[in-house]
């Protein structure tokens, strides 16, 4: 790969604009809602997913949730989406207000990472 490639390819992603948002994995046999926030929904569930399949993640209850249920017992989707002009400022602050929003409109819902 030639450098102006190189360098071509490096402005693409900086100057890309991933999906912010709130994350939810739900329980379709408990109806319990896990949320999370993340800079990048694309691959948010990814790793979710990867912590949950090696069976260590930091929520305990959501671990046991997908040791019985698995994968397929939890839908995954994400309920809020961010809308933000630049993708180098950080919106941690905004995403958490987000997903504040979301667990007082579902009182069953609670964080992923505790």
């Amino acid at each position: 790969m030639n450098t102006e490639r190189k360098k071509q390819l490096i402005m693409e992603y900086k100057n890309r604009h991933p999906e912010m948002g709130v994350i939810s994995l739900k329980c379709r046999a408990t109806g319990e809602s896990f949320l999370g926030i993340s800079g990048d929904t694309g691959t948010a569930f990814n790793s979710v997913s990867a912590r949950l399949s090696g069976s260590s993640h930091p929520n305990r209850h959501l671990q046991e949730l997908w040791n019985e249920y698995g994968e397929e017992g939890f839908e995954q989707s994400v309920i809020k989406v961010l809308k933000y002009e630049d993708p180098c400022e950080d919106h941690t602050e905004e995403l958490e207000l987000l997903r504040e929003e979301c667990l007082e409109a579902d009182k069953k819902a609670v964080k992923i990472w505790k």
